[in-house]
Order: structure tokens, then sequence, then C-alpha cells
């Protein structure tokens, strides 16, 4: 009787274990939630969400930014982000205001996606449809940067066919 048991705890063990190597192989998530989709929200998450929609004067000269995107594959696209009078300085984030320097935030259909510590960022597995990307110009204290009241932003379609 014992022999059948222990055979039964040995196929139970190496069983699973084969099950969870194939899981992990496929791309299976065993994190136990499903995201949806590829694109994940970071507004969920502790970045200090009312520094976010929080404006700080940017000063002058006023940074300005500009985007473009270029092609990575049928659901992915490269964004270049083209600034002036302003640096990026990821060394710095979380720390006080520096004026003219900072990071971008990227927002996909109005959810945050990512951060931006230098002007390229892949945008990966988009699903297929017309996309709004925007993109804000934030301080090291995460807030956002602004001329004259407004907030320096810029918006871009992006579709995936």
């Amino acid at each position: 009787m014992s022999k059948p048991l222990a055979f039964l705890g040995i196929g139970l063990f190496f069983g699973a274990g084969l099950g969870f190597l194939v899981a992990a192989t496929s791309g299976v998530q065993l994190e136990g939630h499903d995201h949806g989709s590829a694109v994940h929200d970071h507004g969920a998450h502790n970045h200090d969400g009312a520094a976010h929609t929080t404006l700080t004067e940017a000063g002058t000269p006023a940074p300005s930014l500009t985007l473009s995107l270029h092609p990575d594959g049928p659901q992915s696209r490269n964004l270049y982000i083209a600034v002036e009078n302003f640096a990026f300085d990821p060394e710095a984030v979380n720390g006080p205001y520096v004026s003219g320097r900072g990071h971008a935030h990227l927002y996909l259909n109005g959810v945050k996606i990512a951060r931006a510590y230098s002007p390229w960022m892949q945008i990966d597995a988009l699903p297929v449809g017309t996309h709004e990307l925007r993109v804000t110009l934030n301080a090291n204290d995460h807030t956002q940067l602004a001329s004259g009241g407004a907030p320096i932003e810029a918006t871009i379609e992006v579709v995936i066919e």
C-alpha cells in the first residue's frame, strides 16, 4: 500500500512541475489575473497620481514637443518625442523640480501606459484599430509641465490595421 502512495506522490510532484514548465514556456501568465490586453494601466500603481494632474509652470523658454511614429512590426510602433528647451533626466526622477528637465508620460486612449526617459519609446502589441497617443512633459517630481497655464503635451493618432 505504501508503494502506490509513493508513486502517486512522485507522479503528482513531477506532473505539476512539468505542467508549470509547459505553461511557462508557452507564454501563459501565472500571476493570477488577466490584463485583458498587452497595454497595462500604470495609473493604478502608486506613482503619486495627484502629482500627474498638478501643473508646474516650466519657465522661459518653455519646453515644447512634437511626436512622430515609425513602423516596428504589424502592431508595434517606435515613437520619437522631439523636444526643445527640455532635457530627459532619468537620474533625477522622483527628485525636486529643475527647470527644463524631467521625463515624459505616455497615455494610450487616456490610460497611462509608461514613462519615457529618452526621446525614443517602443509601443508594442497594440490592438487593431485607431488609438490616441498623448505624451506629456513632466518634471522630476512628476508634476505636468505647463506654459501660461496650459499643459505641455502633444497627441498623435496611431492606426493599427
